[in-house]
């Protein structure tokens, strides 16, 4: 089985940035398929465009624009690439990146998908200090990263605990249901809890407020619609859930710091 060194991805690079233990890699996919390999160190995969199918010994993920993977450095796969353009953006982790901020990766074993919409917005705002490359670019990488790390830890922590049944089925009505805004009311009737009490703990579970969640899940859904130049602001924002174009650039700047014409010209070469 083949081993790729660091910084080494099937496809065309289309920038590689190295620093301080860390490799940023992005790749366009031009493989249909790549038999089973592994990587020299432990990295996240995050396609920026596109589709790619990706299977290890345990699970497949059908990775789409948005798509968040964590693999460790040792964890076999294989990946399938359908007809069309796909983009992949990689950050690779040394050792001594870890032990600079006192970090582990010992918890996160094998390969798995990322979900939570407040660490894939830390990868949009990773990728998009990768194509600013300034003089404070390698500080804001850093910070991001360990935020990154930490959240996942944290939410690894609270998924270890105890939780009420109705957490799962709440996160999966709210990420595939983003579109038809729902109410409190709908989201009581649909899970059969009392609103009051949905609303008193959703932000023990899940970081933030269920409004501040249900806003982070829509600005996802536009950054993942973003590349596309064909399309205009308001046909994202629509697509993306918000009501109006100035409501959905308000949101995505609030989320992004920058606003979503800006990023969308730092995603294309």
């Amino acid at each position: 089985m083949r081993q790729l060194k660091t910084g080494q991805f099937f496809g065309e690079t289309n920038s590689r940035l190295e620093w301080g233990g860390l490799v940023v890699t992005d790749t366009e996919y031009t493989h249909e398929k790549v038999d089973w390999h592994y990587h020299e160190k432990p990295y996240f995969t995050f396609i920026i465009q596109g589709k790619v199918l990706e299977g290890n010994r345990k699970e497949i993920y059908e990775c789409t624009a948005g798509s968040l993977l964590f693999h460790n450095w040792d964890d076999a796969h294989y990946n399938l690439k359908p007809p069309g353009f796909t983009r992949g953006f990689h950050i690779e982790i040394a050792q001594h990146w870890l032990d600079r901020f006192d970090l582990s990766l010992d918890c996160l074993q094998g390969s798995f998908a990322v979900k939570n919409p407040e660490i894939k917005l830390l990868f949009y705002k990773l990728f998009n200090e990768s194509r600013l490359h300034d003089t404070t670019s390698h500080l804001a990488t850093d910070i991001l990263l360990v935020e990154v790390l930490e959240n996942i830890k944290s939410e690894n922590k609270t998924n270890a605990v105890s939780r009420p049944d109705w957490i799962k089925p709440l996160q999966e009505i709210l990420y595939e249901d983003t579109l038809q805004n729902l109410s409190l009311s709908d989201l009581s009737a649909l899970l059969g809890i009392h609103p009051v009490h949905i609303s008193r703990y959703f932000p023990k579970y899940f970081g933030c407020s269920l409004g501040a969640y249900i806003r982070k899940l829509k600005v996802e859904k536009s950054l993942a619609l973003l590349p596309d130049k064909y399309k205009s602001l308001t046909d994202i924002a629509l697509d993306s859930g918000f009501s109006d174009q100035s409501h959905f650039i308000r949101c995505f700047k609030e989320n992004m710091g920058i606003t979503p014409l800006a990023f969308r010209k730092r995603m294309h070469f």
